[in-house]
């Protein structure tokens, strides 16, 4: 039996991406977007190409408008809240905003579900930055790479919260919110904080989505920055492996709600982000890629890998794209779809 969706950010990279396998497969899906995203308009017209129809329910709204939510929300059994503003460089610049969007619309999202008499699974993308700058912990360098002493496998979700940066805040504020929910209300939330995704229609730039950024750099003939000395560590996961994840949560709801789950590809999938990823995309290039080098930014992790046991163990999900393949398959629709990018 089909289920009605709503994705909050369902033109952004994650949720469109979302939105047309559920549509593939036969859910009602309704996207919640206010296109104020690169990429946002493209990604529609997208999924109607893909559909071959018109048939999309799209509502252009913010998740700042509580009237808004609570229109949209009715009827729904799963809620996939993935409007957010993504970047920690533009909330240093503007906090009240980021607040407003990553906390406040949030909170619109979770009152509107509390409002309504059926109980929506609701997941919830937070992120790996309610872990702050892991300053405490030893990090050693190697020849291409930090790591971490204390966490061989990648960190876990026993880790105390240290927020970073009014974006760490912004989306901490909405991650407790989501988890606080379902203690005191019921509601089956499932918190996602998420290391780095990648994937298709991913309009990546260089504040955010730093893989997909280097690829459209190099198959653009940009110059890539680098900041600090390219050493540091993130875990990647493919969008496809994360929506695997996604979808084992809202089939399990009895498993998954009320938790709160790190989520990327592990220690398996862990890269530095110059000296081990540059190799990779330049092979695939078939060129030398340019490059800027800058000093470091202010909270920048100098290792960040997700351990991924706990959504192993309890919902039997697992990455399927190693970094060699995703690396790949991004890189050739970057190549086949440059025109996105001039």
């Amino acid at each position: 039996m089909s289920k009605n969706y709503l994705i909050t950010g369902g033109a952004g990279f994650i949720g469109s991406n979302y939105a047309l396998r559920l549509l593939k497969r036969g859910e009602n899906v309704t996207i919640f977007d206010n296109l104020s995203r690169k990429g946002a308009v493209s990604n529609l017209e997208w999924i109607r190409e893909e559909l071959g129809n018109d048939s999309i329910d799209f509502v252009q709204g913010d998740v700042r408008d509580p009237e808004a939510l609570h229109t949209v929300v009715k009827g729904k059994d799963v809620i996939v809240h993935l409007a957010a503003q993504v970047a920690v460089t533009t909330s240093v610049e503007d906090p009240v905003t980021d607040f407003a969007i990553n906390a406040g619309g949030t909170f619109n999202v979770l009152e509107a579900a509390r409002r309504h008499d059926r109980q929506p699974v609701i997941i919830y993308a937070s992120t790996n930055k309610v872990y702050g700058g892991l300053e405490d912990l030893e990090i050693i360098e190697e020849p291409t790479r930090y790591r971490i002493s204390q966490y061989p496998n990648g960190i876990d979700e026993l880790r105390a919260l240290d927020f970073h940066s009014p974006y760490g805040c912004s989306k901490g504020c909405g991650d407790q919110y989501m988890h606080d929910y379902a203690r005191i209300y019921g509601i089956p939330t499932i918190v996602f904080r998420q290391s780095c995704i990648y994937g298709t229609r991913q309009f990546g730039v260089e504040d955010q989505g730093w893989v997909a950024w280097f690829i459209i750099a190099a198959v653009m003939g940009k110059a890539i920055r680098i900041y600090g000395d390219g050493k540091q560590v993130r875990d990647l996961l493919f969008v496809e492996d994360l929506m695997d994840a996604y979808d084992a949560a809202v089939a399990h709801p009895d498993i998954s709600g009320g938790q709160i789950f790190n989520i990327g590809g592990g220690i398996g999938n862990a890269i530095s982000i110059w000296s081990e990823f540059a190799p990779i995309l330049e092979t695939i290039h078939g060129k030398t890629l340019l490059i800027e080098k800058f000093g470091w930014r202010p909270g920048d992790q100098k290792v960040y890998i997700s351990n991924i046991d706990r959504i192993q163990n309890l919902l039997g999900w697992k990455p399927k794209y190693n970094v060699q393949k995703g690396i790949e398959t991004l890189y050739r629709w970057v190549k086949e779809n440059k025109q996105l990018f001039a």
